[in-house]
């Protein structure tokens, strides 16, 4: 079985993080492994609380899930700070995974801040030139390059820009404000454009995590990054379509809905 590890912070309402990371992977049928770097109090409608974990037990995990398991592809979330973030660089470049997709988190989806301000010249500097892909949304690109994005050309601009930074490739999620569900894929080479409608729904608490997750997931089962991409876009979606009104916020997607389905476990309104 492939496996994937996830660096990230840990949801208690279980929508995102650390607990969407493994609920996407074994979706995708590989075993998921976790380093949890910040505890985060915080449900569908807010941020409570955040409690960092110490760099030393980062890096312990870390060595603990390396020195006995082949890893076939790593997934970053949530680093809040600089010391996180330089640790867990180190880390990857010692260990040298494969695949290493990044998501370069900075807020909740109710717009609280999981990342701090001061930390995003040490993202740009020791964890997006280790990205074999980097995953940010249009606010978190704009921050990045500095550039407004109002356009898919605004998108490949931008995408330039990162990929000038050291990663291998970058993935600008267009969710956030371009008619439908556009996004852009440039791997140093050629641009690639996914497109899916937009769909109605609030209940998208996690669906950054999860789409990272899902491309690291499909990178370990061997999909080149463009396929691997289309792959989770897909996976993304049908989560989205079929999300669950859990909690008075912003709720979960549905990341079993087709394993659900396939075993007969839905009710007839979830069909």
């Amino acid at each position: 079985m492939k496996t994937v590890l996830s660096i990230a912070g840990s949801d208690c309402s279980g929508g995102a993080g650390i607990q969407a990371d493994i609920k996407t992977c074994s979706a995708h049928g590989v075993f998921g492994m976790s380093v949890i770097v910040s505890v985060v109090a915080e449900n569908t409608s807010r941020v409570i609380d955040i409690q960092n974990i110490k760099t030393e037990i980062i890096a312990k995990q870390i060595d603990a899930v390396f020195e006995d398991i082949t890893v076939n592809a790593v997934k970053v979330g949530m680093l809040s700070d600089t010391d996180c973030m330089k640790i867990v660089a180190n880390k990857l470049k010692e260990y040298k995974p494969a695949h290493i997709v990044i998501d370069p988190v900075m807020y909740a989806k109710n717009g609280c801040a999981l990342m701090q301000p001061n930390a995003i010249g040490t993202l740009i500097e020791t964890i997006i030139p280790i990205a074999t892909v980097l995953t940010p949304n249009i606010p978190e690109a704009e921050i990045i390059t500095k550039i407004k994005i109002n356009t898919e050309q605004d998108m490949k601009k931008a995408a330039v820009k990162i990929c000038g930074l050291g990663c291998k490739s970058v993935l600008i999620k267009g969710g956030h404000y371009i008619g439908n569900a556009v996004d852009i894929l440039f791997d140093g080479k050629e641009f690639y454009r996914f497109e899916t409608q937009r769909i109605n729904t609030k209940n998208t608490h996690g669906t950054g995590c999860t789409l990272s997750s899902a491309i690291a997931s499909n990178l370990a089962l061997g999909y080149d990054i463009s396929t691997a991409v289309k792959n989770a876009k897909d996976y993304v979606t049908t989560a989205i379509q079929h999300a669950l009104s859990i909690g008075k916020g912003c709720g979960p997607t549905n990341h079993f809905y087709e394993l659900y389905k396939k075993g007969g476990l839905l009710n007839e309104t979830e069909n």
